[in-house]
């Protein structure tokens, strides 16, 4: 949300300097649990009847220590670099609220929110069996502010139990905190939407046991418990609010939970509106025309999301509606991962299944499109026509999400117009050959004229292969000879020409780079990196986060040797690298 200039700064050096920036337009204009403590000391199991948050306070982390931030978005904020390292900035973002200076609060919030899961509604993983006690387990916002006219809210990843906590500890490991802290920035160097990472502190003492896998392991599941040091990061969106939310609020409505439940999810949907849709949604229109103007403006932002992630192979592993912020922006990098190994169905969380997997990110994307519409049908009261509109903008998804997957596929291949035969043969030959998703697309940004370049990207020898069962002539064929085939297809609709400044070869390769990154974040080489961190060692770390805010960027030899390289075979089957559960 934009705001007036009168909230412009130039740089924030101190605390006292971003305090003057806060404004907690959620805390101040949505509804705060009736049953809440005043001082925010909850931090509980309990059910939360009503309400749009819960003010609770962090619980700080034992003698925290500094181990990175984005210089990146300091930048963009305006905030001075010397400001991570302060005493009092490292306390406040460490969870500590005791000494803030005013107008910061002492107290945080939490928020609940629903669940569904591949369209489908649960409420067992409330711990109550009723949906009342599921939300920001660990995740406590601290603070909104308006930086250079645009909100903000930072919110801390391990920030300590809220009353949604369902029974566990609150905290986040440092492992989970650099894998989040790192995708954030690398996603918006990608020029993929996201939440963003402000600052990353350890605690040198406080530890908590965590189920992981041992050293070498090829198990599914964690097969040991460690000892592993928490950590606090802090994650900034212009909100955090969630399809899930939205849900909640219209399942109360439904059930007739309480009299104030249709109030509710109008506040939490005008909300969000100004939030997130202030610059495309006009306030003066009605709350139903409104609701038919988010659905649209919503569906733009998904469909664009998703084809993003496709694009620089990004998986969210869980993509249920509770991860599915309504500003259209990634979040929470929980069970995620970046596909090395091509295959359609890559899913790197254990317990995904096929649903949330690489290319079924469309269809899953598909079904928290349809809750949220649910979420927002009691909005309109009835209306027919309005409910008819909503249902005409659910059911155009598909066509707007397969229209935004053509227009990427073509750019990353650098034509003009989408090619489905090309398209489904490359994807075939791909998977045959299996090729590493972000080299091969690298190489072939180079336009290379045969397939020499290409073998970079491949995991094995090309051998004989049994492809060409669409081909009439033969059902054996050698697997190179295709691939020279479709090179030549691919040429030949490019349509270099010199005389077109725009379809000249440098210009295709130079815009197919822009589109295909060189770098993606690599599971293997997080490893090496949250591994050191344990031993309070950041070289690996700050190396890494470098080379990854700079995706698309032809780099040092010595770190494209080290980093534009294929995953070592050894470690294609090793839990914790090739595949992981969701514990943090």
């Amino acid at each position: 949300m934009k705001l007036s200039s009168e909230n412009m700064t130039s740089e924030v050096s101190t605390l006292n300097d971003l305090a003057k920036l806060t404004s907690y337009s959620l805390m101040d204009s949505l509804n705060r649990d009736p049953d809440a403590t005043v001082n925010g000391e909850d931090h509980s199991p309990r059910q939360v009847f009503s309400g749009h948050y819960v003010p609770v306070k962090p619980t700080p982390i034992e003698n925290p220590v500094y181990v990175t931030h984005s210089k990146t978005f300091f930048d963009e904020l305006g905030f001075a670099d010397s400001l991570a390292t302060s005493e009092d900035f490292i306390r406040l973002f460490s969870g500590d609220l005791t000494y803030v200076p005013e107008p910061i609060r002492q107290v945080g919030w939490a928020s609940g929110y629903a669940l569904s899961i591949y369209g489908t509604e649960y409420t067992q993983q409330c711990p109550f069996q009723t949906g009342n006690g599921y939300g920001d387990g660990r995740a406590i916002s601290i603070l909104e502010a308006v930086i250079k006219g645009q909100r903000w809210e930072m919110q801390l990843k391990g920030g300590g139990r809220t009353p949604y906590c369902r029974g566990a500890d609150g905290r986040a490991v440092l492992r989970s905190s650099i894998r989040e802290f790192l995708a954030q920035e690398h996603m918006h160097a990608l020029g993929v939407p996201t939440s963003r990472s402000l600052s990353l502190y350890a605690s040198t003492t406080e530890r908590v046991r965590r189920p992981w896998y041992s050293e070498g392991s090829t198990a599914a599941e964690p097969n040991i418990i460690i000892n592993e040091p928490v950590a606090i990061s802090t994650r900034v969106a212009p909100s955090f609010i969630r399809v899930g939310q939205l849900e909640l609020f219209a399942r109360r409505v439904v059930n007739h939970a309480h009299e104030n439940a249709m109030d509710e999810l109008e506040k939490i949907v005008l909300h969000v509106i100004d939030r997130e849709y202030a610059d495309v949604i006009d306030n003066s229109l009605n709350i139903e025309t409104k609701v038919i103007s988010l659905a649209k403006a919503f569906r733009e932002r998904l469909t664009s999301l998703i084809a993003n992630w496709i694009r620089v192979g990004y998986c969210q592993g869980n993509f249920n509606s509770d991860n599915c912020a309504v500003g259209g922006f990634t979040l929470d990098y929980g069970p995620f991962g970046f596909c090395e190994a091509f295959d359609p169905v890559y899913q790197p969380w254990i317990g995904g299944g096929r649903h949330f997997s690489f290319f079924n990110q469309p269809a899953a994307a598909a079904r928290n499109f349809a809750m949220f519409c649910k979420a927002l049908q009691p909005l309109l009261k009835g209306d027919q026509h309005y409910l008819s509109e909503l249902e005409e903008v659910q059911h155009g998804f598909a066509d707007v999400i397969q229209t935004q997957l053509e227009k990427m596929w073509a750019a990353k291949l650098g034509l003009e117009h989408y090619n489905e035969a090309l398209f489904s043969e490359l994807i075939s030959l791909m998977t045959l050959t299996t090729v590493d998703y972000t080299i091969f697309f690298r190489e072939l940004s180079a336009l290379p004229d045969n397939i020499g370049p290409l073998k970079k990207s491949f995991y094995g020898e090309l051998n004989a292969s049994e492809y060409g069962t669409k081909s009439a002539n033969s059902n054996t064929q050698d697997l190179e000879q295709h691939w020279s085939a479709w090179l030549d297809k691919w040429h030949s609709l490019l349509d270099i020409s010199d005389k077109n400044p725009t379809r000249s070869r440098e210009a295709i390769s130079s815009q197919m780079k822009q589109i295909n990154p060189k770098y993606i974040l690599r599971e293997w080489q997080l490893v090496a990196a949250y591994k050191q961190a344990a031993e309070c060692e950041y070289t690996l770390l700050r190396e890494l986060q470098d080379v990854m805010t700079q995706p698309y960027a032809e780099q040092s030899k010595d770190i494209e040797e080290k980093y534009y390289r294929l995953m070592p075979t050894e470690l294609s089957d090793i839990g914790g690298v090739s595949h992981y559960s969701c514990s943090s």
